[in-house]
């Protein structure tokens, strides 16, 4: 049994949020969910509250058991980048790029339907 859950247009860079989702990809959700707790990075705060919300979605869509559940695979995929004008000197302009990510939890109790 897999569930999952997504956070779409987050408004992180992947490479930052993905330090982040090293830290917990196939932990058990409890101590998961405390890693991130108190880490302290804004990528953090991101994954915890979708690692929540897929583990509301394994107990009330399947009623899986919360205890046995794991974190089967954290995915930190590039969003849309919003591109930015910075201006600089004698007329001239730099791009700036703000980087978006879609970031997706999935957690599982291992056993194969």
């Amino acid at each position: 049994m897999q569930v999952s859950a997504k956070l779409k247009y987050a408004r992180i860079s992947p490479q930052k949020c993905r330090l982040v989702a090293d830290l917990v990809r196939g932990k058990p959700v409890g101590l998961a969910l405390n890693t991130l707790r108190f880490t302290p990075k804004k990528g953090a705060k991101l994954v915890h509250k979708v690692l929540e919300s897929a583990v509301a979605n394994a107990e009330n869509n399947l009623s899986a058991d919360v205890d046995e559940l794991k974190v089967q695979s954290i995915t930190v995929d590039p969003a849309p980048l919003l591109k930015r004008f910075h201006a600089r000197a004698k007329g001239r302009g730099n791009r700036i790029v703000k980087r978006n990510s879609h970031i997706i939890v999935t957690v599982g109790d291992g056993k194969s339907e």
